[in-house]
Order: structure tokens, then sequence, then C-alpha cells
């Protein structure tokens, strides 16, 4: 069995960066008196909003290859994509609220983990299956 400890902690900063992205939000509709359920009425809270929901979204992918990656392949290098990944979106959120059009090397970088960690996730898989 590969460790899944590293993975554990990754899991936990993703969890602390959700955390942060929704206080952000809340942070942006209290400076700009935009009450909920709206999600418009300023640029930054817009940009805060959307900074969530993609990291969501994203999250929502990465976190099963990861965890299937350090399952079948391996659980070190599970965290080191996920570590980089959760970097990546964090450098996405800075860029993002800072200048929305310069986010695409930011995203590019986490899809790329994504990827690299669902072709591990792959290969490991089916090495048990059909080994």
């Amino acid at each position: 069995m590969h460790s899944v400890h590293w993975p554990a902690l990754v899991t936990l900063g993703i969890a602390v960066l959700l955390f942060v992205n929704a206080a952000n939000v809340g942070r942006q509709r209290g400076r700009y008196r935009i009450d909920a359920p709206h999600t418009s009425g300023h640029p930054m809270l817009e940009r805060a909003f959307r900074v969530q929901m993609n990291t969501i979204e994203n999250t929502v992918l990465m976190l099963p290859v990861m965890w299937l990656f350090a399952l079948y392949l391996s659980g070190v290098w599970a965290a080191v994509l996920g570590a980089l990944w959760l970097a990546a979106r964090i450098w996405y959120g800075i860029v993002y609220m800072q200048e929305p059009k310069c986010r695409g090397p930011a995203f590019g970088t986490s899809m790329l983990l994504i990827a690299a960690m669902m072709l591990g996730a792959l290969w490991g898989v089916g090495r048990v299956l059909l080994g």
C-alpha cells in the first residue's frame, strides 16, 4: 500500500484554499455592499466569485484523480503533483483578482497537472487490472 499521508496533507491544503476563496467572496460582498444571492454588481466581487467557482469546478476533477494516483501508483508523487496543482490554483486566484485576462498560464498549469495525475491513475489502475 502506498503512503497516503502526504496526499491527505495536500487535501487539507485544498480545503483551506476553498475556505479562503469563500471568505474572499464574503469580504468582497461586504466591501461593496452586495447582498446575497447577487453575484454581480462590482468587478471585484465578480472576480472573487469566479475564482471561487472555477476552483471548486477544478477541485471536483482534481481530487479523485490525485487519490487514485496515490492509491494505485505513488502517494508521494500524487502529493507532489497535488501540491503543484494547489500552488497553480493559488497563482490563478491572485492573477485573476489582479487582471483576469492574464489567468491563462496558471489555469493551463493546473489543467496540465490534472492531466498528468489522470494519466498516472489510469496507468496504475490498468496495471492492477491487467496484471
